[in-house]
């Protein structure tokens, strides 16, 4: 029975993973073999990270939130338990994005937190 070379399918799909490779160092980016196992754990690893990423944003909110209440005399739970018993709709998101770009702003909040009133 005679060899038969790669047609238009098995073409198609390794342009398909050297275009994915396209930038990796090396024979990653060249060769098929050692580009397909590079895509392969590339493809794993975004997979995964892009859940990662979920958690390590929430992680960085809580530290800034974190260190900005601390630094007007409380702590991050006390903070929050007592946003939560005013009833005050914020996320960690957006308490992190005004303690980052309008401390002014969080001061405030904070304050009336401390004063245990909503306005």
């Amino acid at each position: 029975m005679p060899r038969t070379r790669g047609g238009y399918k098995t073409r198609r799909r390794r342009k398909k993973v050297l275009k994915m490779a396209k930038g990796f160092y090396g024979a990653r980016s060249r060769l098929y073999k050692v580009a397909a196992q590079a895509v392969d754990r590339a493809l794993l690893n975004a997979y995964r990270d892009r859940r990662v990423k979920k958690r390590e944003f929430r992680s960085l909110w809580i530290i800034r939130i974190n260190a900005a209440v601390r630094a007007l005399g409380m702590s991050y739970s006390q903070f929050m338990n007592k946003l939560k018993g005013m009833n005050v709709q914020l996320n960690r998101k957006a308490l992190a994005d005004m303690a980052y770009n309008d401390p002014k702003a969080f001061t405030n909040l904070v304050d009336m937190v401390k004063k245990g009133n909503a306005e």
